[in-house]
């Protein structure tokens, strides 16, 4: 039996076009959440909105850009309009990049700033109001890239170290305002990004084989989502200021 812990909850999901933005979108619709889908790539978001509003669920698509303040003004915007509310924000955006230090550029470095830190702040930013409204929360999703130092990923790690730490100093600042903000760190997950992102030319093998999974098998977009549903709901009323592992053993070494 599915449960049911987010009937009449009203819920922002970025990324929500592939990966664990979609996992994390159809899980909370089936269980009963309302759903703004939201994600840059327009058509993908359409076609997998369709979906599950095929399938019953209640999911409303929003082409969103992280990088652009308005647009993340009118995601919130549109999700308070259209619910009337809005109770639980999930910044699940995000891009990798996997590159020898020294051949980062400024542009690659900007851009995992701005869609994966930049993003996380306009959006949350935004909400805040409408949470303390609600007594709501937030779900950031960083990585174990930003607990343990990941090689090749000096960019992307420093983004997700920064997703944590703005979690629970938002955390500290809004707790007596009611609004909980947690963040979950992925480890290896089966996703189009991770499976698109080449390592380098040259790259050590020996150091990224110690960042495999302990469990024989890959993560996938729903053992996050299930992670996600966990954190933005009433289960987890006690957790704020977390950053919840989901790795598979990857840093138990």
């Amino acid at each position: 039996m599915t449960l049911q812990r987010f009937t009449d909850k009203a819920i922002l999901v970025t990324g929500a076009a592939s990966g664990i933005g979609f996992g994390t979108a159809e899980r909370l619709a089936r269980e009963g959440a309302r759903v703004l889908a939201c994600d840059i790539n327009a058509t993908l978001l359409r076609d997998e909105v369709g979906r599950l509003k095929q399938a019953g669920l209640d999911v409303t698509a929003q082409v969103l850009d992280v990088t652009d303040v308005a647009s993340c003004n009118a995601a919130v915007a549109e999700a308070v309009s259209k619910f009337g509310k809005l109770d639980v924000v999930c910044n699940i955006a995000g891009t990798l990049l996997s590159r020898h230090f020294e051949e980062i550029s400024d542009a690659d470095w900007q851009k995992q700033m701005a869609i994966n830190v930049t993003g996380v702040f306009s959006l949350c930013r935004a909400a805040m109001p409408h949470l303390v409204a609600s007594k709501g929360n937030i779900v950031n999703c960083a990585s174990i890239a930003g607990i343990i130092g990941v090689p090749y990923g000096t960019a992307y790690s420093a983004t997700k170290g920064a997703v944590i730490m703005f979690s629970r100093a938002l955390a500290v600042e809004y707790a007596a305002k009611g609004v909980r903000v947690n963040a979950i760190c992925p480890g290896a997950v089966a996703t189009p990004l991770a499976q698109n992102t080449v390592l380098p030319e040259g790259a050590d093998f020996n150091l990224v084989g110690k960042l495999l999974p302990l469990l024989p098998d890959m993560g996938y977009p729903e053992d996050i989502a299930a992670g996600v549903a966990f954190l933005a709901s009433d289960d987890a009323r006690f957790m704020t200021g977390a950053a919840l592992v989901m790795d598979g053993g990857q840093t138990a070494l």
